[in-house]
């Protein structure tokens, strides 16, 4: 995921893209998404954030409580989530159907 470009994709071991690029929204400056190497470690179709009080369809967990899922709104809708990676419904679903539990995430750059 290029946090600079706002965009993500997914590769398979030889390289090849297999998914995307799609547009992303990241975290705000307050709540930045944490870049680095990580991997996803939870799924679920329908998810809902206590914390926030907000649904979290296709949820794609990779750092504590940061994950991947869709987002409702547009995805230059300012000034960001609160850390998670935000998607159009139609590529958080499509993500969720070529990745597995255990799968890398590699997250660089910085948001805009």
């Amino acid at each position: 995921m290029d946090l600079t470009h706002q965009t993500m994709w997914v590769q398979d071991k030889a390289g090849k893209r297999t998914f995307g690029p799609v547009p992303i929204r990241s975290g705000r400056k307050a709540f930045p998404t944490r870049a680095g190497m990580k991997k996803i470690y939870a799924k679920k179709v329908k998810e809902w954030s206590t914390l926030y009080n907000v649904s979290m369809p296709y949820s794609q967990y990779f750092d504590g409580g940061q994950a991947f899922h869709a987002y409702a709104g547009a995805m230059s809708d300012p000034p960001g989530s609160h850390g998670c990676v935000n998607m159009r419904y139609s590529d958080a679903k499509a993500l969720f159907s070529v990745t597995r539990t255990g799968d890398q995430v590699y997250i660089w750059g910085r948001k805009p």
